[in-house]
């Protein structure tokens, strides 16, 4: 087991590669830039995600480039629009701060060093390292992928394997409309539902709007903080797992019958087991392979990617909206450190999970099998 553990481990080098390499040649290729972002404001015409960012080095640039604009240059000679008026040198300076003044393939590859040493670097537009930025919107993503992945599996394997065991019954039928109607609606689309039921709409006022907190939770005892933390979590929780339960809930029904129906069920019974032997000791075993091998892909959805709708509802300041942001904003540090974390922690999950294979039958060897 070793060998393939340092094997996987050496595999995630060249895949890590090849995501940052890919999507670091496609922003080449992306129209706009943090230079852009800076002549905008100066200009006045910045009406994206940075404009609404307070204290942000682009309005520190701006001041700066204000104060060199008396040099009336022609823009032909500046290769960004917007340019007029602005001093050539003020340009290459800007260049210069954002690092864009280095071929294209070197700052790849100061980039990629930095990464490996876990070195992100200073936001463009925010006074802040990038490691302290993430690792400050990282408490709001946790709260929200851990529990929405926990109640999730909590729901839909016991809920799938009941289905698979009575399959064709009434309970059967009416539970799968539940789950296709859950399926249908948009978790964003059911969050403002609730908002308008549970949350001061037209209807009741049971549950809060904003954040993960109430203001005066600092004086809260342990059990009251808990408490206010669940109390302000249920509705964007209930938002995302009516969503997520159905497709992790018909998956399981469809792996507990594949299993039901196969030779070695028939077998266990003919020789005396009963329903909950069979279904517990032959076939929760085997079904229970395919649903591990999709976690790591489910987790990190949750706990990263499927959150940011339901993040600018409630108005909660995680990773989800934090990257989207920094994608308008063309912060570039932010987008690719979050893309570089995201990736690893899905290279690691993917290795955890064919790990716990092992746990669920110890039958399988990865010692044999080829990466």
């Amino acid at each position: 087991m070793s060998a393939y553990i340092i094997r996987r481990i050496l595999f995630m080098i060249p895949t890590l590669f090849g995501i940052m390499l890919v999507s670091f040649a496609v922003v080449q290729f992306a129209p706009g830039g943090p230079v852009e972002r800076v002549i905008a404001q100066l200009s006045g015409s910045d009406t994206g995600a940075t404009s609404r960012i307070s204290g942000s080095a682009g309005g520190d640039f701006a001041a700066r480039g204000q104060g060199q604009g008396a040099s009336q240059l022609d823009a032909a000679t500046s290769k960004y629009r917007g340019a007029q008026g602005l001093d050539p040198e003020f340009i290459k300076k800007l260049e210069k701060q954002f690092g864009f003044d280095k071929p294209a393939y070197e700052r790849f590859f100061l980039m990629l060093w930095n990464y490996a040493r876990f070195d992100f670097g200073q936001s463009y537009f925010r006074d802040i390292s990038v490691l302290a930025l993430i690792r400050e919107k990282l408490p709001v993503s946790i709260s929200i992928g851990l529990w929405l992945t926990l109640a999730t599996y909590l729901i839909s394997i016991p809920l799938g394997i009941k289905k698979a065991v009575a399959d064709g019954s009434p309970f059967d039928i009416w539970t799968s409309g539940v789950v296709i109607v859950g399926y249908a609606i948009p978790s964003f689309l059911f969050a403002i539902l609730l908002i308008v039921l549970f949350a001061g709409g037209s209807f009741l006022d049971w549950f809060p709007l904003r954040g993960l907190h109430s203001d005066n939770a600092a004086a809260m005892s342990w059990g009251q903080y808990i408490l206010d933390y669940f109390w302000h979590l249920t509705l964007p929780l209930v938002s995302l797992v009516v969503g997520a339960f159905a497709t992790l809930t018909i998956f399981t029904k469809n792996c507990f019958l594949d299993e039901i129906r196969k030779q070695y069920v028939l077998t266990a019974r003919a020789k005396g087991c009963n329903d909950r032997q069979v279904l517990y000791g032959h076939v929760f075993r085997n079904a229970m392979l395919l649903i591990i091998a999709g976690f790591p892909s489910a987790f990190v959805h949750a706990f990263f990617t499927g959150a940011l709708l339901i993040e600018t509802i409630f108005s909660l300041d995680g990773l989800g909206l934090l990257s989207f942001e920094s994608v308008l904003n063309r912060d570039y540090p932010i987008v690719f450190a979050n893309l570089y974390i995201f990736a690893l922690v899905g290279l690691v999950l993917t290795l955890i999970s064919d790990l716990t294979y092992t746990l669920v039958d110890p039958r399988i060897d990865f010692e044999t099998r080829e990466v």
